[in-house]
């Protein structure tokens, strides 16, 4: 398993939302999707999503690895990696193989660490 952080990969140009932007729906692909706007829906991503400080999401967001930095309201389902920055605030569950937390990082719900087989 690779150490690089999620936000360093090099499978290919990663999918970005502005922070100007604002998506109402479902957010659904493959590869990287970074995330610096708002959406508030569901997501089905299969790789990497990660959320910028300063963004925010509202909804279920389920990826193969997620790196929060920003804002959540909803559960968020990885089916390998978590990893919460210091600057991010959840409310609603987590679940992954491995989750790590950052010093300052606000997490009001559940934490589930999953055996890696899937969510």
């Amino acid at each position: 398993m690779s150490r690089r952080p999620l936000g360093d990969s090099s499978a290919g140009p990663a999918t970005y939302i502005a922070a100007s932007t604002l998506i109402v729906g479902e957010v659904s692909g493959k590869g990287s999707h970074v995330v610096r706007g708002r959406v508030e829906g569901k997501c089905d991503v299969d790789g990497s999503v990660t959320l910028a400080e300063g963004a925010r999401w509202k909804g279920t967001l389920r990826a193969t690895d997620v790196l929060i930095a920003g804002t959540v309201e909803g559960d968020v389902v990885a089916g390998q990696r978590v990893e919460i920055a210091g600057t991010a605030r959840i409310t609603g569950s987590l679940a992954g193989h491995s989750i790590t937390v950052g010093e300052g990082a606000v997490i009001e719900g559940d934490i589930k660490v999953t055996d890696g087989t899937g969510p």
